[in-house]
């Protein structure tokens, strides 16, 4: 006999969305559900994505400067060496307590979790096929007055790169490759290619990153681009831009198991490839069709202001809808969706929202680029403080890079910040508070900066954009 349950939310996704749609959703006292084909909730952010790989980046980097930068501070350390399997272990630990904190705030709250591969049957109904984990006993098909989408998105993928899932894969198989490569071919010079091979760079392979593009890390501002290019470079990284693949595979009979062919390009030989192209939405197999949702020819959810789809009390959020594919703007999305739902009268500001590359050195932006700006026909003016007249930079030996604010000529508003050096991803709050409440770089330049610290350099910018900078020339 089928079981069946109702609820007046069912959330189709527990990642960033989802898991925070459905905590928001319990505290606005509405009765919900979120369905997961994971065993744990988290979605790829928390299991396969933003937290593991940050583990491994800051695992990795402990060593890079251990190796190379302790003897500076008059440590010196002798026969250091990698324990990879300790340091994946760290990793899956980190990942295995956040996803199960989500279980206990669920608890908490009252959110009904179903685990199983949910897909619609129509516009008030899912179909549940249970996954690991599931409760033996719960309902196979839920109905719901209102329906929110989270389903995520996936690594996207090229027919021209045979993927096997070992030698040659994307994110997740970068994540715990079971030795160090010694040659690994980045397919992608985006944020996720650019982390991943920092990873394996200072744990000693030999990382080529080919980037289709002139230029890596596109869609950042481009001086900040060309100032990480220039450090992955040193670091050892070996980049070729305009480099289109025209075929990658396996072929476990030769010394290096994977060829990589490059369109008017050399052949690579090495012996792991990391597929880094991007992300693409996880809308297949939904059961969109059958409930009359629209999709445009990419697979993204087409939505209104309001998040709903093209089919009344259906609504989604997330990656599926396009723009930035950023887990952050994922969880607000999921809160400004529920409390609408609610009848609050939330807002989503898609203009301040912050990216982070968590590379070394770590990069952040938040706004409009130089080259944005100029595009749109906007004056502006331009504030930078380069890290070396910073004195915690100095203290902590990490002096490169600088802070730029860009400002509106007229009214002084800033229109964005960019930033590169040590703590850039924590720094750039700062900018995205000042930005959401309409700041000026007048705002920020009076506000008393505590000394010494890097948000000092943040300071220090917003001062030179009116060209009365103290500490810089």
């Amino acid at each position: 006999m089928t079981k069946t349950a109702h609820h007046e939310l069912v959330i189709l996704g527990g990642g960033p969305a989802g898991y925070v749609a459905a905590i928001r959703a319990a505290q606005l006292g509405i009765n919900v559900a979120c369905i997961d084909e994971n065993p744990r909730f988290g979605g790829t952010c928390l299991r396969v994505g933003c937290i593991p790989s940050k583990a491994l980046l800051e695992s990795s980097h402990l060593y890079e400067e251990a190796r190379h930068r302790f003897a500076d501070h008059g440590l010196k350390i002798n026969g250091i060496e990698v324990d990879l399997d300790a340091m994946m272990a760290r990793k899956d630990k980190i990942v295995d307590t956040l996803t199960g904190g989500i279980d206990l705030l669920f608890n908490k709250r009252g959110v009904t979790a179903y685990r199983g591969r949910g897909k619609l049957r129509d516009v008030e109904s899912i179909e549940i096929t249970p996954c690991g984990g599931a409760d033996a006993d719960q309902p196979t098909i839920v109905t719901a007055d209102q329906i929110l989408l989270c389903p995520g998105s996936v690594p996207a993928r090229l027919p021209s790169v045979e993927e096997d899932g070992d030698r040659i894969g994307n994110s997740t198989t970068a994540l715990s490759f079971p030795e160090v490569p010694e040659k690994l071919v980045v397919i992608g010079g985006g944020y996720i290619g650019l982390e991943l091979g920092s990873v394996w760079n200072r744990l000693g392979s030999h990382v080529v990153v080919l980037e289709a593009f002139d230029r890596v890390l596109p869609g950042l501002d481009n001086e900040m681009a060309n100032l990480a290019h220039r450090a992955f470079k040193k670091q050892g990284i070996e980049f070729h831009t305009n480099a289109m693949v025209s075929s990658a595979r396996v072929d476990e009979s030769q010394v290096k198991p994977c060829t990589v062919e490059v369109v008017d390009g050399e052949t690579i030989y090495c012996d792991r490839v990391l597929l880094a192209t991007g992300r693409a939405p996880a809308t297949d197999d939904l059961g969109l069709a059958a409930a009359g949702i629209q999709t445009d020819r990419r697979g993204f959810i087409e939505v209104n202001e309001e998040f709903q789809t093209s089919v009344p009390g259906v609504y989604a959020i997330g990656d599926c809808i396009g723009g930035a594919m950023l887990a952050h703007k994922a969880m607000e999305e999921g809160i400004v969706c529920v409390e609408r739902m609610a009848g609050i009268a939330s807002e989503m500001n898609y203009d301040v929202i912050p990216a982070i590359v968590y590379t070394y050195p770590e990069i952040a932006m938040v706004g409009r680029t130089e080259e944005q700006l100029k595009e749109a026909g906007i004056e502006y003016k331009k504030g930078v403080c380069p890290l070396g007249a910073n004195g915690r930079a100095r203290t902590l030996g990490d002096t490169d890079g600088r802070v730029k604010i860009l400002a509106d000529a007229e009214t002084d508003r800033v229109l964005g910040v960019h930033i590169i050096g040590p703590r850039a991803g924590d720094l750039i709050a700062e900018a995205a508070s000042a930005m959401e409440f309409g700041a000026s770089s007048e705002d920020i330049a009076r506000t008393c900066h505590a000394h010494p610290t890097l948000a000092e350099a943040v300071h220090e910018a917003a001062m030179d954009v009116d060209d009365r900078a103290i500490h810089t020339a």
